[in-house]
């Protein structure tokens, strides 16, 4: 059982990390701290047993010049902060950069934030972070604008109007209280969907982004033996009503789904009817990205 962290030992994390930070960068160009008042609560918070939880995140700016023949004048910055539970809960980075249209620099932070909600659980994450950022992101300059493409004026906004579904994968699931957890929390944030209990486990929710993330948030805190995004699906939708989030639902209200194989042991599931129901739906295809083999 991993035991959670105390948001002291939180603070000495985030200390240690933005020394390492310093020392790895220490030109203003390559990392800059925005507010030095938020760094001094935190050292102050992390150092003192009778000192009061931090007023403000510590933020702070990265940039990445990515080693890019053609890019040698690209600049990206990462503007982070860390919010105080970090790193339990994930950093706040957004992706910047004077050559990225609107619609790219969404595509590129929803990609970003994609590989660290499935490579960073727990553990400081700053670098791999920024390693992601120096490997992949001039790629998005070059992307062509899909018809989809988000167009809103203001990223707060593009990010509600986006209807997602995430495809879970988990090595086994049997335990009933997170039986219970994965269906109350989906009722509580109006996710569809389905939890193929047995081995493997199967979740699949769907529903507005913001909604989405926090069930995977609460979901992978739990212990898990394996659990992982296998696939992840992102609508922008016009306008963002209930009207649209309806339409582009595949599932009724999360339920379990029980494809009991007729074996003793009863707990693993027919993979066959799995796939059946699957096709049922029109998402034929997620049947491959999780078993890697035709279904029929």
């Amino acid at each position: 059982e991993r035991t959670e962290m105390t948001n002291r030992e939180e603070a000495e994390m985030q200390m240690s990390e933005l020394d390492l930070l310093s020392s790895m960068f220490p030109s203003e160009e390559e990392f800059t701290v925005t507010d030095q008042l938020a760094v001094a609560e935190l050292k102050h918070y992390a150092e003192n047993e009778s000192a009061e939880m931090p007023s403000s995140k510590v933020q702070f700016i990265l940039n990445v010049k990515p080693e890019v023949s053609n890019a040698s004048l690209v600049e990206f910055s990462m503007v982070c902060a860390l919010p105080f539970k970090y790193p339990t809960v994930l950093p706040e980075i957004t992706v910047r950069s004077s050559l990225l249209s609107r619609a790219q620099q969404i595509h590129l932070n929803s990609d970003l934030k994609t590989y660290l909600m499935q490579n960073c659980s727990g553990e400081p994450c700053m670098l791999s972070a920024r390693e992601w950022v120096k490997d992949h992101a001039a790629a998005y300059i070059d992307k062509e604008l899909s018809s989809s493409s988000v167009t809103t004026s203001n990223a707060v906004q593009a990010e509600d109007t986006t209807f997602t579904r995430l495809w879970i994968y988990s090595h086994h699931i049997y335990n009933k209280q997170k039986r219970k957890n994965i269906i109350d929390w989906a009722k509580e944030l109006s996710l569809s969907g389905f939890c193929m209990p047995g081995k493997p486990g199967v979740v699949c929710v769907e529903g507005l982004q913001s909604s989405c993330e926090e069930f995977w948030s609460r979901v992978r805190r739990l212990t898990w033996k394996r659990i992982l995004i296998r696939h992840r699906e992102d609508v922008s939708l016009e306008g963002g009503g209930h009207a649209e989030i309806q339409k582009q639902r595949k599932f009724p209200p999360l339920e379990e789904k029980c494809f009991d194989a007729h074996g003793a042991r009863g707990n693993h599931m027919d993979l066959g009817q799995l796939y059946r129901f699957l096709e049922e739906k029109g998402c034929a295809d997620i049947f491959q990205m999780y078993f890697g083999v035709e279904g029929h």
